[in-house]
């Protein structure tokens, strides 16, 4: 209540990607735990490219920034007063 729409969205994205950065650091630490599992099955990569490891975090930040945007645009478009009436 009472916040600006601005606030809202940085409220909205910054909680979703604190989740997304917690995600991509343990699936980053478990990857690295498995590079020997790994190995047998990469063809023409090695199990701990840093290029690789870089570009799939990156990737999966920017795809979860996107999907965290529409629900903060959707969320930064509703009335108080509405919201309060269907509580």
């Amino acid at each position: 209540m009472g916040a600006r729409p601005g606030e809202v969205m940085r409220l909205v994205v910054v909680q979703g990607l604190k989740l997304v950065f917690a995600g991509v650091l343990i699936g980053f630490i478990a990857s690295l735990g498995l590079t020997r599992l790994m190995s047998s099955l990469l063809f023409g990569v090695s199990s701990t490219d840093s290029l690789t490891f870089a570009g799939v975090g990156l990737l999966l930040f920017a795809v979860s920034l996107i999907a965290c945007y529409f629900p903060a645009r959707r969320a930064m478009r509703v009335d108080p007063m509405v919201a309060l009436r269907y509580e």
